[in-house]
């Protein structure tokens, strides 16, 4: 019943979010103002939607706030978006109908759809603001800037929690169950060496669809081998019904289930209530709980002003950071250049420039000539009475990607 109404939910809001944002922009501008438009290359249909589209909505809502309540004295940012569909083809179809109407900055959370590009902005002279990093985005330094360190590098912080929290004689298995493409093969691969080395026994890769209807065959499997930490790198439907069957089996009661911060949020605890409890996340951003921190507070005051009501889910939270980087890195070149002079070129030196960007509290982003992350630093978090609840101090993680 659970996952009838959750997915319904879904399509409705599919449905809504298409029809409110059927025009090509985000904003009207006042009279007289200039505007200046930013690219979006989203995911609202296709495997990767159900994440997408709250990211989507949350990087509409800080434009919108930051022209309401910051701005740019005479200019209005516009958000110019074309839907990739999951779908390399159709990013790049959209990629080149946005670089042709000459936006200086594109961002997207496609992994998939950056990397087959990643060459094409540097020779377009458009750099990119990215949602999720992986280790092609973030090597060689190109003219794609990721908000956070690579999804290798932010499972460690689990990784390290739970071995030094081991107690057993012998070496914990650790499992990894992530989505079959860059988003989950990359990282798998990238903390595997570093799990190894810090003594974990890493069991045969598992995989499966950003979708998942059953994780049966899989799970037995994980079973069999007695895996101690299952670390699940998905987006929420993925990660729901995987936790759903793994109640259903009783797996939660001999193992340990984990996963990158976008695989947790209100829905997978509505899904799978009894095998969430315990669930490990490494987060580079707070918790909606934590609204002592001005700007978690502000973007729930504003996401409830926009919408009715504040959905706790981690990918709304990302789309509100990745909006301020975006907003913030055409101001500095605004600052610079200037209006008539602002491009690519000039964004990129923004984006370079930006030391300890201060998101009111919620994270601080640093870029640089060879840095192409926005921040590595995170915390371990975890589902307790059904809430998300931060577990350790925030923590600088490794580097596992060589840099130029």
């Amino acid at each position: 019943m659970v996952k009838g109404k959750w997915f319904c939910v879904l399509a409705v809001a599919l449905a809504a979010l298409l029809l409110v944002t059927a025009c090509a922009s985000s904003t009207t501008p006042p009279t007289g103002e200039k505007v200046l438009e930013i690219g979006h290359l989203a995911q609202l249909t296709g495997g990767g939607a159900s994440a997408d589209q709250p990211c989507f909505m949350a990087v509409q809502d800080y434009v919108r706030y930051f022209n309401e309540e910051r701005g740019i004295p005479g200019v209005t940012i516009e958000v110019v978006w074309r839907d990739s569909a999951t779908d390399n083809a159709a990013f790049i179809s959209g990629y080149r109908i946005l670089a042709d109407r000459g936006v200086p900055l594109i961002y997207s959370s496609s992994t998939n759809g950056l990397e087959a590009t990643k060459s094409r902005f540097e020779k377009d002279q458009i750099p990119a603001v990215a949602g999720g990093a992986t280790g092609p985005l973030v090597y060689p330094p190109g003219w794609v800037y990721c908000a956070w360190a690579t999804q290798g590098e932010a499972a460690t912080a689990v990784l390290d929690y739970f071995i030094e929290n081991w107690n057993e004689d012998r070496p914990p298995r650790l499992q990894f169950f992530v989505v079959d493409g860059s988003f989950g093969r990359g990282p798998a691969e990238e903390a595997t060496m570093y799990a190894e080395s810090i003594g974990f026994e890493v069991l045969p890769l598992e995989l499966c669809g950003y979708v998942v209807i059953d994780a049966t065959t899989q799970l037995l499997r994980i079973r069999e081998r007695e895996a101690d930490l299952v670390y699940i790198q998905n987006i929420i439907t993925g990660a729901g019904p995987i936790m759903r069957d793994a109640e259903r089996l009783g797996l939660q009661e001999n193992m340990h289930f984990a996963g990158t911060e976008w695989s947790v949020g209100e829905p997978l605890i509505e899904m799978a209530p009894v095998s969430a409890e315990g669930f490990l996340a490494s987060r580079a951003i707070p918790w909606f709980g934590e609204t002592e921190i001005p700007g978690i507070k502000t973007m729930i005051d504003r996401q409830t002003r926009y919408h009715g009501k504040a959905e706790e889910r981690p990918e709304y939270m990302g789309g509100w950071v990745y909006g301020a980087i975006v907003c913030e890195s055409v101001k500095l070149a605004l600052d610079d250049v200037g209006y008539e002079n602002l491009d690519g070129p000039a964004v990129k030196r923004a984006l370079e420039s930006m030391k300890d960007f201060d998101v009111d509290g919620m994270v601080k982003i640093t870029f640089g000539l060879e840095d192409r992350r926005g921040t590595r630093d995170y915390a371990v978090y975890q589902v307790q009475s059904g809430k998300l609840v931060r577990l350790t101090d925030w923590r600088e993680v490794p580097i596992l990607v060589p840099q130029m």
